[in-house]
């Protein structure tokens, strides 16, 4: 019985010291397996990653293939080149193309059709063909080479004895239109060779009252008229000047002002123009006592 139970004593304590000699292996081996499949951001896992990668060929870019973009519906942007050009021909006006083309003498066919565009929303075509006006009515047009005295002298050669056969009051014998006041100014200084003692008259609005300009007519005999069409019709209508003595009605046509536009091109003074005409004018020119030049 001694033996035995000694035999059994030592084999216990071999299996106690070999199941505590076995216990920190197990417990090493149970937290490997539970920290590896499951956290993924260990230290362990980081290594395996950055293992993979580094092994793993990266393909080269090629500069062939494009990568893929989002698409958006943008429009291009502009070159300083395109912007400049666009700029450009946003400024660009009719002023600018009459100043690099070259100027054209006024003929009597523009003021026939100006007449037609004018009239022909609210006139039939037998009453435009009642406005066409014949040639024999039309002095020579100025050329672009003549001074306003010598273009007057040229185009009334017997202005001299016009000039002193006319007493009749509230009249004149020459009407010269024109845009303005100052332009009207200009135009009597320049014919200083060709009026001689003839007497002339602003016919403007500036610092004129119209019943100024009626009692000045009604004074004297006048033969020389120049201003603009708006204060010549106002005249007209109130009877301070009377258009059947008129013998020559004389357009300033060709001159320009600072914006490079002709009297005809400022639609306010083209409209004067033609109400002026339906006041006489256009009758005396068809009965030929009335000559139209354009200067």
């Amino acid at each position: 019985m001694t033996l035995n139970t000694t035999f059994l004593d030592c084999h216990r304590e071999r299996e106690n010291n070999s199941r505590v000699e076995s216990l920190p292996l197990f417990g090493h081996l149970s937290r490997r397996k539970r920290s590896g499949p499951e956290a993924s951001g260990d230290e362990g896992g980081g290594d395996t990653e950055m293992k993979r990668q580094k092994t793993a060929p990266v393909p080269a870019p090629s500069k062939k293939t494009k990568q893929p973009k989002e698409c958006f519906l943008t429009q291009p942007k502009e070159t300083k080149e395109e912007s400049t050009k666009t700029r450009k021909w946003r400024k660009k006006k009719i002023t600018d193309i009459l100043a690099k083309s070259e100027p054209k003498p006024g003929t009597p066919e523009d003021l026939q059709k100006l007449i037609k565009d004018y009239y022909s929303s609210n006139r039939s075509v037998i009453e435009l063909e009642e406005l066409n006006l014949p040639d024999s009515c039309f002095l020579k047009a100025n050329d672009l080479t003549h001074s306003l005295s010598s273009y007057l002298k040229e185009m009334c050669p017997k202005w001299v004895k016009l000039r002193k056969n006319h007493t009749e009051k509230k009249s004149v014998l020459m009407l010269i239109l024109c845009s303005s006041a100052v332009r009207a100014l200009e135009l009597i200084r320049s014919m200083t060779a060709f009026k001689g003692d003839s007497k002339v008259m602003k016919l403007f609005a500036k610092h004129i009252k119209v019943q100024e300009q009626i009692k000045l007519l009604e004074k004297r005999a006048v033969h020389l008229g120049v201003g603009t069409p708006g204060r010549i019709k106002e005249l007209v209508k109130q009877g301070g000047l009377n258009l059947n003595p008129l013998k020559f009605l004389v357009f300033d046509w060709n001159w320009r002002d600072q914006k490079l536009k002709r009297m005809m091109d400022i639609p306010e003074i083209r409209k004067e123009v033609f109400e002026l005409l339906e006041m006489g004018v256009l009758s005396l020119c068809k009965s030929e006592s009335l000559k139209l030049g354009l200067f």
